[in-house]
């Protein structure tokens, strides 16, 4: 069983002792070399990386590798890792691919449908014309792309492992789709470079649509990462001190800023762990008390650790109680979480954004 696994980076980064990740450059054709082997030779479609995002990559790897019985992509960050919380080797791999026809990410579990959430922040039109293509061009996949994109779920990040005969069709779908899309819709319509990768994000959600139809039996690993991201990292320690200081409109100005520069930082499959998003609530929730009492959340508790621990518990209790299975004493009685009725309010505010 021969595996390879192309790590894709657009920049240099120390890689996997594992000679079985092999770094592929992504986008090559339209940025400088990092001295790695790149997606610009053969049949490739690399100069479209804007649109594309790491799918580039894809591209090359259906088109150009054909000396391996299982073939997978990662990150130069990202890697999927086994339940101890480490890389997955060769031997992993080969165990896993012995019971399971394709290994990828868990799910994501989303607030908001997939449509909602990415016509938020994306162009809605390219993902309703991928509808519309799948509905013609393959109309056995349109009822799962309908049932699904109304879902709360997605896989993440393009990363996955199963054959080279499964991935090759896998492709042959995906990029037959995007091609009579990109024939349909405008791209360039002035977004910004992070908006433009629209296919790349839109390929995520497919990788369901497509491995649910073929009733895949489908490993899903963890993520890990080596070191976080920087922006991420520096955001949380920049917030959490604001925090600490009780500094409620610093802490909004500063995500505010950031979340103008990156908004990447805030999609739900970029931020994992949900820590974000439970920062800006934290901030709405601080400001609105404020109003109304003259204190706030963070005048009671302001350790960013416990007030990531709280809202956790709080958004748990909302959905619950908005799937209809009861109100437990943490809505009920708020009080004596150290939540306020605004809080509790506030957290239903953001779950009947629903559709």
């Amino acid at each position: 069983m021969k595996i390879r696994i192309y790590t894709m980076t657009h920049k240099k980064f120390d890689a996997p002792g594992d000679p079985m990740y092999q770094p592929l450059h992504v986008g090559r054709a339209v940025s400088g070399d990092l001295g790695y082997p790149g997606d610009d030779t053969g049949e490739n479609i690399s100069a479209l990386n804007c649109y594309y995002s790491e799918l580039t990559g894809l591209y090359w790897i259906w088109k150009n590798c054909h000396d391996v019985d299982y073939v997978g992509t990662c990150h130069y960050r990202r890697y999927l890792i086994s339940e101890r919380e480490q890389i997955l080797t060769a031997p992993e791999y080969e165990r896993l691919l012995s019971e399971y026809d394709l290994i990828t990410t868990k799910r994501v579990a989303l607030n908001n449908s997939y449509e909602y959430g990415f016509s938020a922040n994306h162009n809605g039109a390219v993902l309703a014309a991928a509808g519309r293509v799948i509905g013609e061009k393959f109309p056995e996949y349109h009822a799962a792309f309908e049932r699904l994109v109304h879902g709360r779920e997605t896989y993440f990040g393009n990363m996955f492992v199963t054959s080279k005969e499964r991935y090759d069709a896998y492709c042959a779908w995906l990029f037959a789709i995007f091609e009579e899309v990109a024939r349909r819709v405008e791209l360039e319509n002035g977004e910004d470079a992070y908006h433009k990768r629209v296919f790349g994000f839109i390929s995520e959600f497919l990788l369901l649509v497509w491995v649910s139809v073929q009733e895949l039996k489908v490993c899903e690993c963890k993520v890990g990462m080596l070191g976080e991201k920087a922006e991420t990292r520096e955001l949380k320690e920049r917030l959490a001190e604001y925090f600490l200081r009780r500094d409620v409109d610093g802490a909004k100005a500063y995500f505010l800023k950031r979340r103008q520069e990156r908004p990447d930082l805030m999609m739900e499959a970029s931020d994992v762990t949900g820590e974000l998003r439970l920062c800006m609530q934290v901030i709405a929730t601080a400001g609105l008390e404020r109003e109304r009492y003259g204190t706030s959340i963070l005048d009671r508790e302001n350790r960013f650790s416990e007030l990531m621990r709280m809202f956790a518990a709080l958004n748990r209790a909302v959905c619950r109680a908005q799937a209809g299975e009861g109100s437990d004493d943490l809505i009920l009685k708020p009080e004596r979480y150290g939540f306020t009725e605004v809080a509790v309010r506030a957290a239903f505010a953001v779950f009947s954004k629903q559709p």
